[in-house]
């Protein structure tokens, strides 16, 4: 009989501990080192990060703008307060309320503490508007508005004496402005002073709510 083949002989390990040539499989004896990797050989990872390459978000932060807060423009300053251009809006608009408060009470012969209401109101609401959050603003709106009552209720009376005595109203208002406040004085009652302190009071209010 033949004898049975014996199995090749099995891939002797190194003394040294290192693999054997062309065995990919062949384990390493523990305590040994790994061999060094050639340079510049790829380490299996192609998505590694390399040095200078993007890092993949294009909303990473940037270096800032030209205008020191980011790539946005800062936003505009707020405008200043005009206390001259506040002062004089509530001038002009004094002067046209005194007249249209003078007309009404000239023509119904009366006067309404409304309108008087009204004056103040609109005077100190229009000037802060124009001219800003400012007490001083305020303060002068009252003060106009004091006498645009006033001036509207010499307009309203020039009117209705004019009337009465069958003259131009120019003639009353303007020729004996001095005649006419002595009339004013005396038939000056309670509501003629209410009415001249509703035009102070409702023009802080306007202002306040302008502002």
């Amino acid at each position: 009989m033949s004898q049975p083949a014996q199995p090749p002989n099995p891939p002797q390990q190194p003394q040294d501990g290192r693999p054997v040539a062309g065995n990919p499989y062949a384990e390493q004896q523990p305590g040994t080192a790994p061999a060094a990797q050639q340079p510049g050989a790829p380490t299996g990872n192609p998505f590694a990060a390399q040095p200078g390459a993007p890092t993949g978000n294009p909303f990473a932060a940037q270096q800032p703008g030209p205008y020191g807060g980011g790539p946005f423009p800062p936003a505009p300053p707020a405008p200043r307060d005009n206390l001259a251009l506040g002062l004089l809006t509530a001038l002009g608009t004094a002067v046209v309320a005194a007249i249209l408060y003078g007309v009404i009470a000239g023509s119904i012969e009366r006067e309404v503490g409304y309108a008087a209401v009204g004056v103040g109101f609109l005077t100190g609401f229009a000037a802060s508007k124009v001219g800003g959050p400012l007490p001083v603003i305020g303060v002068g709106s009252a003060v106009l508005a004091l006498g645009a009552v006033f001036l509207g209720q010499l307009i309203g009376m020039s009117m209705i004496l004019a009337d009465g005595l069958g003259v131009g109203f120019s003639e009353v208002f303007f020729d004996h402005f001095r005649d006419l406040v002595d009339v004013w004085k005396q038939e000056a009652d309670f509501m003629t002073y209410l009415f001249l302190l509703l035009g102070p009071v409702a023009a802080f209010g306007g202002a306040k709510r302008a502002g």
